[in-house]
C-alpha cells in the first residue's frame, strides 16, 4: 500500500471511492427528500389537528 502515492495522480482507490460516491448519491439524495417530505407532512399533521381541536373545544364541530 502507497501511503503517498508519489505523484500518481490516478490511484485506484480515489477512483473507487468517487465511483461509490456516484453509484450511492441518487439513493442518498433521494431518502434525504423522503426525510425532509416526512417531516413536512407530520408538522402539517400535527398543526391541523391541533386547529381542529382548538376549534372543536371552543364549541365549533367541523363534522356534526
Amino acid at each position: 500500500m502507497n501511503v503517498f502515492n508519489n505523484g500518481n495522480a490516478h490511484d485506484s482507490r480515489v477512483n473507487d471511492m468517487f465511483g461509490k460516491l456516484e453509484k450511492y448519491m441518487p439513493v442518498m439524495f433521494a431518502l434525504l427528500i423522503a426525510f425532509f417530505a416526512g417531516k413536512v407532512l407530520k408538522k402539517m399533521f400535527w398543526t391541523a389537528f391541533g386547529m381542529y381541536m382548538a376549534l372543536h373545544y371552543s364549541g365549533i364541530h367541523l363534522f356534526g
